[in-house]
């Protein structure tokens, strides 16, 4: 069944909403936090924004941890030596954030976690702190991939640190 009201936000949110809550500023102190956080650990930390899904997929029921999944693979984040990458996904039009952790990690830490850390950082922007909300996520990702894939002599950075901002 189709949700009218959620097709209605995907439609009508304009295209560059996502530049308020996540500025120039704020996605350079993400890729420098990640960039420093993955010297602590094996890991592998992707952090990818989508302002809205297209209005067809929503139509189609497309969920925001569906998406999550399909940005998982796009992006690669899977392809790492031991498998212990981890995707930040938020879709600012569901006001939603998941984290989708590779089988290696995934292993280690239940699923139950990475859904609490989500939840902090929904708070944290359902408050309008996108900057401390990312940078607490980020940290509490760090100590878990720092607990399980601590770094040794061989730490190559497997995928970008940057930020990617996901136009539909």
């Amino acid at each position: 069944m189709v949700n009218l009201k959620r097709w209605l936000v995907h439609l009508f949110t304009p295209p560059w909403r996502w530049r308020l809550t996540f500025p120039g500023e704020l996605l350079s102190e993400i890729e420098k936090t990640v960039k420093q956080s993955e010297r602590r650990h094996r890991g592998e930390i992707r952090f990818a924004i989508e302002n809205t899904l297209a209005p067809v997929r929503i139509w189609r029921g497309v969920s925001a941890r569906e998406r999550a999944l399909e940005v998982f693979s796009d992006l690669q984040v899977w392809d790492t030596e031991e498998n212990s990458g981890v995707l930040i996904y938020l879709l600012l039009a569901d006001h939603e954030v998941h984290i989708v952790a590779d089988r290696g990690i995934a292993r280690r830490v239940a699923q139950a976690e990475w859904n609490s850390i989500a939840e902090a950082m929904q708070t944290a922007f359902r408050n309008g702190d996108f900057r401390q909300g990312s940078l607490t996520g980020i940290e509490q990702i760090n100590r878990l991939l720092a607990g399980h894939f601590p770094a040794g002599e061989e730490n190559p950075n497997e995928l970008s640190d940057r930020p990617v901002i996901i136009r539909s």
